[in-house]
């Protein structure tokens, strides 16, 4: 990966598999979630016209507790903080196959918004980064934001990012691994990973 894009770590591509699917409940056109994590707390914020599609698919996660117990697995000071793969390979591997449609760009990656990652056109499926600065080669490369931290980015701004950036172009975790260990994988070998304990919806 180069440093400039974002993919994510999925090595099929099935567009909109069924696998995974939750119950659909009603999306509001705007809500907050609080994030929980090892560094303290943080607060998103989903604005459903900014990317209706990325919009319902994050909170589809957040209502199954789909991230509780990410690893902020990449993190690149000055450019992004990126989770989104389940503690849970069985879990993950259906859902990473559960793609979505894009949505049209509305934003722009500034800093402290929320994008899903991706690899291909309508390959967006759970793993989301968070722009650690103003990330105008991302807007070029067709990555939507979908929400933005609205409280708690000096939390953001702490994250371990001693791993720094996947192979090849870093060292340390190596994406096929991880996509294919999760957290069994994670855990042992990179134990200063930050990682969220729960994000729900705020009342």
């Amino acid at each position: 990966m180069r440093r400039r894009r974002i993919l994510i770590t999925v090595a099929s591509a099935l567009l909109l598999g069924a696998c995974g699917k939750s119950d659909k409940v009603a999306v509001p056109d705007v809500f907050g979630v609080k994030f929980t994590t090892t560094q303290g707390d943080f607060v998103v914020e989903a604005t459903r016209t900014w990317a209706p599609r990325g919009v319902d698919r994050f909170h589809e996660l957040v209502n199954i507790r789909y991230f509780d117990e990410n690893r902020f697995f990449r993190v690149v000071p000055g450019f992004v903080a990126q989770f989104g793969v389940h503690k849970d390979y069985d879990i993950h591997d259906r859902w990473r196959k559960y793609f979505i449609l894009d949505d049209p760009p509305k934003e722009k990656n500034l800093r402290g918004t929320l994008a899903f990652a991706q690899s291909d056109p309508n390959t967006r499926a759970t793993e989301i980064f968070i722009n650690l600065a103003d990330n105008a080669a991302l807007d070029a490369q067709n990555f939507v934001p979908f929400a933005r931290v609205v409280s708690g980015m000096e939390v953001v701004d702490k994250f371990y990012s001693g791993y720094g950036e996947l192979m090849p172009e870093g060292k340390y975790i190596d994406p096929n691994r991880l996509e294919n260990g999760t957290n069994a994988y994670l855990e042992p070998h990179f134990p200063k990973l930050d990682y969220i304990r729960r994000a729900v919806f705020l009342k």
